[in-house]
């Protein structure tokens, strides 16, 4: 059916809420791209046969990523009237006691991690699961769980990603149908620019002004939104596990700003090693298009408007933005001095003003729009509005994604949520904003997780990596390592970049085998400086910050390394 009334979206709704609130036990398994890889799949298979050979009446199911991924794979139970359990490192061997388990009105205990009673969705919509096994912690009072605020993720490892119905039910599209029934579209930049919401791809600039200048852009419809998910940091996955999680999510987000901006053409650029996301993303915008939500008079409005997926092939510098554009119109992925801009005439895709916001940018705007934005700017801090999730690896106990109000410290992130070092180790460092991001001291975690603090450190929002070190860590050797990244992924059109960042490798591997002398540090201070200053684009302005940061906050290390 196609979405034209707002009983059609209720009615929808209703039949989404039978899936999650079903009338037998329903199991759902972990299975975006983390949980498949430690062996949801083979879980999901085994309990299938279980339930088969049972002859039992079990919804099996799977879901995404809750974004615990240390406690992988992850199951989730819903039996009739009670509250969903959550069980933790489930195999093979524990799909028949499951099974067994469920028929019997129980679950294991002794593999539960959680127990979650009720679920608050940003559209104020509370799904009571039910009461019981009081013996299991609560969702809330998990460590790991405990400093978060769920916005971006607060679907991820509940529903069926590829199942438009279950988004339907924990109210998906009402946000669209809202903004596009009920606002006009200056009124929808106005709320987007009076949250404060930023753009979360790195450099923060402030999402509705950037809607608007692309509005007022000469060029009329044929302009072109665009989504960023070219994420290409090492350790991050933040935006991978969006949209194998909650793709509809980000199409929705997607609609709202091109009905704000006037727009017919959208297009996601995403990179070629994310094949489960590309999937589920097709698979949602096919089904968004079935029920009249993309395509020609969307819900019934006269609005046109289509996503398409173009395929990045993985080069770090393509999410640049002028790269980025290059790439899809089949030119090397190079970047462009600046102006022109996207958003000026002539500038963005194929000519045409174009907006640019990466996943979890797109992913803030149902939100907003749901529940308006003031509820939005009460979040965080002032001037840094909203969440932020964080992929949170490296040398740290509790791995995973963790979604965060913006101003949170960064001692809080690694300490309450990641439990400190891995392995009893005490923790040294970490490094936010991936290979051009700066490597932050232990003294230093009182500081917030903002934009401008970070900054001010010498380090980088960027997407939301962050990497942690412990005591055993080589500050020095972990700078050689992103400036080989940075080296790598240069597209080579600048010179400062191309020939400066080879020239900068070559010093610390001469420190790292003891053959430089003091004199060589001050010349590495002085060549990063000069990267950062002349390059082109980001990927050169921000690559000598591991460098920088390494130098500023651990220059013992160097100092230990070479001839006086």
């Amino acid at each position: 059916m196609r979405v034209e009334a707002e009983a059609d979206l209720k009615a929808l709704q209703a039949t989404g809420l039978k899936k999650l609130k079903p009338d037998k036990p329903r199991i759902a398994v972990g299975l975006a791209t983390c949980g498949a890889a430690v062996g949801g799949r083979k879980v999901y298979d085994r309990l299938r046969e279980a339930i088969a050979r049972e002859g039992a009446e079990i919804d099996l199911v799977q879901t995404g990523c809750i974004g615990y991924c240390r406690e992988e794979p992850l199951v989730n139970i819903t039996l009739p009237g009670k509250s969903l359990v959550i069980l933790r490192k489930v195999t093979e061997a524990d799909a028949d006691a499951i099974v067994r388990a469920v028929l019997n009105g129980k679950v294991p205990e002794d593999k539960a991690l959680c127990r979650v009673p009720a679920w608050d969705h940003v559209t104020g919509f509370v799904m009571e699961y039910g009461k019981g096994f009081d013996a299991i912690p609560l969702y809330q009072d998990v460590p790991f769980f405990a400093p978060q605020r769920k916005v971006i993720l607060r679907n991820a490892g509940f529903i069926d990603p590829e199942d438009i119905g279950e988004y339907f039910a924990v109210g998906g599209y009402a946000a669209a149908w809202k903004a596009l029934h009920g606002m006009e579209p200056e009124a929808i930049i106005a709320e987007v620019e009076k949250s404060g919401l930023r753009g979360r791809g790195g450099a923060g600039f402030p999402t509705g002004l950037k809607w608007r200048i692309t509005r007022d852009a000469p060029g009329g419809a044929e302009k072109y939104l665009v989504c960023n998910a070219d994420e290409g940091d090492p350790g991050a996955y933040m935006n991978r596990n969006e949209m194998e999680s909650d793709p509809h999510m980000l199409i929705e987000g997607m609609i709202i700003g091109a009905f704000a901006m006037g727009l017919r053409h959208g297009l996601i650029y995403i990179r070629s090693e994310y094949p489960l996301a590309i999937e589920r993303l097709g698979r949602a915008i096919g089904q968004a298009r079935e029920y009249g939500i993309l395509g020609e008079n969307i819900m019934g409005t006269g609005l046109s408007f289509d996503i398409r997926i173009a395929r990045g092939a993985g080069a770090f510098v393509c999410g640049e933005s002028t790269a980025l554009v290059a790439s899809i119109e089949g030119r090397t992925g190079r970047p462009h001095p600046r102006p022109p801009r996207l958003t000026d005439p002539e500038g963005g895709l194929f000519g045409k003003p174009t907006d640019l916001n990466n996943v979890e940018t797109w992913c803030n705007v149902p939100a907003i729009v749901a529940n308006g934005s003031g509820w939005y700017a009460g979040i965080g801090a002032k001037g840094n509005t909203g969440t932020k999730v964080f992929s949170l690896v490296g040398k740290v106990d509790r791995v995973g994604l963790v979604e965060v109000s913006l101003g949170t410290p960064i001692r809080t992130i690694v300490f309450d949520a990641g439990n400190g070092g891995a392995n009893g180790k005490k923790v040294k460092a970490v490094q936010t904003g991936g290979p051009s991001g700066g490597c932050i001291p232990l003294r230093l975690f009182d500081m917030p997780v903002d934009y401008e603090s970070l900054n001010k450190a010498g380090s980088i929002m960027g997407s939301g990596g962050i990497v942690v070190m412990d005591e055993d860590t080589d500050m020095v050797d972990i700078a050689r390592y992103f400036t080989g990244f940075a080296t790598g992924e240069s597209c080579g059109k600048c010179v400062p970049c191309r020939e400066g960042l080879k020239h900068t490798l070559l010093l610390i591997n001469r420190i790292q085998a003891g053959k430089a002398s003091k004199k060589d540090l001050a010349t590495l201070q002085e060549v990063c400086e000069t990267i950062a200053a002349t390059s082109l684009c980001g990927l050169g302005q921000t690559a000598p910050n591991p460098v920088l940061t390494t130098l500023a906050y651990f220059r013992e290390e160097y100092e230990a390394k070479v001839r006086p």
